[in-house]
């Protein structure tokens, strides 16, 4: 009567040995043995010596399937993730309402002193530049004596001397005083102009700097939901247009691919056995089941 219940058992027990070995040699060993200089079949396991296949598939699966435009920006524009962004955005914005640090010292949150103060010098070098260039052209000077004697004629006209007609004798020494007022201005601009331009510049950066978080955003509320459309706008801009190039440039294969052959076979067993260990011990509850069945049937034999 016993045997009933030994081939069973015995079925249950091999079926159960038998698949955990299988399981086990996927990735053990994980160097290849050698006897007596012989090669040992079976070593390295499968996983370890197929290790360079699986990692271009699993590179190219990732990058066609998982990792590419279509996906991405079905995930990216879909409206969940819009909503997310605008959510973010009202919290950034509310948050900073009541933010007192000066516009300096949130941004060395995110930038080093030395990174604020270089960004500085590049906007405000950027904007003397400009602006000094515009004052320096020798049209300006032109333009400034041109627009002073003109004025300085239809002062005289209107006053009591034009109508005695003082301005009849001041216009034809008009034309060479406002020469010589353009030579004059245009000297002053060249000289000074940079200094002048350098000094109003520095001074509105320096009050800019200083004004609070929470000055920004209070003094600019009407146009908040013109900033968040426009981040709308640019984030759309980031995904549809330029997603392609940074998908290329990345190259997911090849870092995906590149990263599995650098993965030591201890820690991509570690990582495998983690994510695939419930399913892994039911196929070895399964072989046991199975040879518990086969044992079963071989006893009603």
């Amino acid at each position: 009567m016993y045997h009933y219940f030994v081939g069973p058992l015995v079925g249950a027990v091999i079926g159960y040995i038998t698949n955990d070995i299988a399981i086990r040699m996927l990735f053990r060993p994980h160097q290849p043995k050698y006897f007596m200089g012989i090669h040992i079949p079976f070593t390295p396991g499968i996983i370890p010596k197929e290790k360079s296949r699986i990692a271009a598939s699993i590179g190219k699966a990732v990058s066609e399937n998982l990792m590419n435009r279509e996906v991405l920006e079905k995930s990216l524009l879909s409206d969940e993730m819009l909503a997310k962004v605008g959510s973010a955005i009202d919290e950034f914005a509310a948050t900073q309402r009541q933010n007192a640090e000066t516009i300096e010292q949130f941004a060395l949150h995110y930038l080093t002193q030395e990174d604020v103060a270089a960004m500085r010098n590049d906007v405000t070098g950027g904007i003397v530049k400009m602006i000094t260039g515009k004052l320096q052209d020798t049209r300006l000077g032109d333009s400034i004596a041109h627009l002073a004697t003109q004025h300085a004629l239809e002062k005289t006209r209107n006053s009591l001397a034009g109508r005695l007609g003082a301005d009849l004798l001041i216009q034809p020494l008009a034309q060479p005083i406002e020469k010589i007022m353009a030579k004059h201005i245009n000297e002053i601009l060249h000289a000074n102009s940079q200094q002048m331009v350098e000094h109003l510049v520095n001074d509105e950066a320096n009050r800019l700097t200083a004004m609070t978080m929470s000055d920004i955003v209070s003094s600019h509320s009407e146009q908040l939901e013109q900033i968040k459309n426009g981040i709308f706008n640019a984030y759309r801009v980031i995904i549809t247009e330029h997603l392609p190039r940074i998908l290329h440039d990345i190259d997911i294969t090849t870092i995906i691919e590149q990263r599995i052959n650098e993965m030591d076979m201890a820690e991509a067993e570690s990582i495998i056995m983690d994510v695939m260990r419930k399913e892994l011990r039911a196929i070895v509850w399964l072989g046991a089941l199975l040879g518990s069945l086969m044992g079963t049937l071989s006893a009603l034999g």
